[in-house]
């Protein structure tokens, strides 16, 4: 996962899981983020249960997430990652992930549903994406 920039965005978050995203929400699905010069790619597979598989580069990782069931009033879900496990290896940014890591970010869906950022404020100044929706497979 594009470890450096998910690191520097980094906030606290409470220990407490919340309960898993009812089964509509706009997150759950596979999604993929190709870094601009098309060198590498991250795969995030959104589950129902609240987990998350992610792949980029050599790194595999799973992940528990939070996020409300609607954004706020500026159009952001809060979304908070906590690493559970991986295999250790580098992901696109070339970084590892550090055990029980723990991020938040700003998530905020284009009106297709298609395409999603990820911020980190609930504003457009800093974020990465587009994350793309990849279609007709299973999660």
């Amino acid at each position: 996962m594009l470890t450096a920039v998910a690191l520097s965005l980094a906030v606290l978050a409470p220990a407490a899981p919340a309960a898993p995203p009812a089964a509509s929400h706009p997150i759950l699905g596979i999604w993929k983020l190709t870094l601009p010069d098309g060198s590498c790619s991250e795969t995030y597979r959104f589950r129902g249960d609240g987990t998350t598989l992610v792949t980029s580069a050599a790194e595999v990782s799973e992940s528990r997430f939070d996020i409300p069931p609607k954004p706020s009033a500026k159009g952001f879900y809060k979304l908070v990652d906590r690493y559970v496990k991986g295999n250790g290896k580098e992901d696109c940014a070339g970084a590892v992930m550090k055990p029980d890591a723990s991020v938040t970010h700003f998530v905020h869906f284009h009106p297709s549903g298609t395409l999603f950022v990820m911020c980190a404020a609930e504003s457009f100044e800093a974020c990465i994406g587009p994350f793309r929706r990849v279609a007709g497979q299973g999660i």
